[in-house]
């Protein structure tokens, strides 16, 4: 029996998306709103609308938790929302500003994986709000995502037709062409499947196009355990191949440089290596600002790979200069930061988060004294 025991009709135009948690229903639409309704009797929440898209919203999708509200739009952003209250934790800014058209989150809440029309798809970490990894697909937009039950792969569809299984490390494990006319959707079953002779686990998929047609496919772990070891040892940016470079140089919205990098073989090695003379005269970039923008996400780089190599703590460092902080500071967004970077930050940049996005409540900063005596504490265990 289906019966029908409740329309909603508060949205002004098309409704694009929803989703369910455990109490709530959410929905987005082409209105540039978000809405949310208790499951109960279904009425409209207090805070809602959510309003801060300043265009159509593709997709909604809930934390597992159902305590986070992710939506993505045209406007090149994915926000994160407190279900609770309504209000913004983050905006997560697409690295190439294209427009999202998906959004899924992990099984285990930590990570969230945004897809674009211009093919690039990005894995947020969803606690930090930073992003991890930053990957793309040949052509097509990406119209649908899915994880695999226990969060070690992700599955996009493109308009193209394209399906790409990826690891939680952005590793391309797979990708071919799927459906003829693109694919709509995709997800995976809830349960694996074993192989009885081997012992192997595979998760089902299906897949469902233009074409007419849903396909069910398998899909192994066992890809990842046989280049885990080769990997991990790419796991500093001297390592890095040149495909590697192209993968970070799409995280930094140098998107257009791709093409220059590869064609005079830029891997990791030679990236590190990079000056303003090189930029100029052997790869023919002709803009200033351009330059200025490599050498300084370049510069940024190399401090990453001293930190990678001296092991200091994530947390001791300052997440504007990314150096150990000598005064650290509490912020109104709740993060910690050097407070000479910090002041500079907020007199620059107009009072917003350097991690959130969002504009800061206050520009009190607060001493992190905790924060001060166990950075000190582990100089005098590291520097003797």
């Amino acid at each position: 029996m289906v019966k029908l025991i409740h329309t909603l009709a508060d949205h002004g135009d098309d409704v694009n998306c929803c989703a369910f948690s455990s109490s709530l229903l959410a929905t987005c639409s082409l209105d540039k709103t978000i809405r949310l309704y208790s499951l109960s009797d279904f009425t409209e929440l207090p805070h809602s609308p959510l309003k801060l898209h300043t265009y159509a919203v593709h997709c909604c999708c809930f934390s597992p938790s159902g305590h986070i509200l992710a939506s993505c739009s045209t406007d090149g952003t994915t926000v994160l929302w407190n279900t609770q209250n309504g209000e913004p934790l983050a905006v997560m800014e697409q690295p190439s500003g294209s427009p999202v058209r998906v959004c899924q989150f992990s099984p285990d809440s930590t990570c969230l994986v945004s897809g674009a029309a211009d093919g690039t798809v990005v894995l947020w970490n969803a606690q930090s709000y930073k992003l991890y990894r930053c990957g793309s697909v040949k052509d097509g937009s990406l119209v649908a995502c899915a994880f695999s039950p226990d969060g070690n792969l992700f599955v996009t569809g493109s308009s193209c037709g394209d399906l790409t299984v990826w690891d939680d490390k952005m590793r391309c494990l797979h990708s071919e062409k799927a459906h003829d006319l693109g694919i709509t959707c995709c997800d995976f079953s809830s349960q694996p499947v074993s192989d009885g002779e081997q012992g192997l686990q595979y998760f089902r998929l299906a897949s469902c196009g233009q074409d007419c047609q849903i396909k069910i496919w398998v899909v192994s772990f066992t890809h990842i355990l046989a280049r885990s070891t080769e990997d991990e040892a790419k796991q500093f940016p001297e390592d890095w191949s040149e495909d590697d470079v192209s993968v970070w140089l799409c995280a930094q919205g140098l998107n257009d440089l791709v093409g220059i990098f590869k064609m005079n073989n830029i891997d990791g090695r030679e990236l590190l290596n990079l000056t303003k003379e090189s930029l100029a005269d052997d790869l023919k970039i002709e803009s200033l600002g351009l330059r200025s923008k490599v050498l300084r996400k370049i510069e940024e780089l190399r401090t990453e790979v001293k930190t990678l190599s001296s092991g200091i703590p994530d947390e001791f460092l300052c997440p504007i200069t990314r150096e150990l902080m000598k005064d650290p500071v509490i912020a109104s967004d709740g993060y910690s930061y050097e407070k000479e970077a910090m002041e500079n930050w907020i007199s620059k940049k107009k009072r917003t988060s350097p991690m959130t996005n969002l504009v800061l409540p206050s520009v009190v900063l607060t001493p992190n004294r905790t924060l001060k005596m166990a950075i000190s504490r582990w100089l005098e265990t590291h520097q003797k």
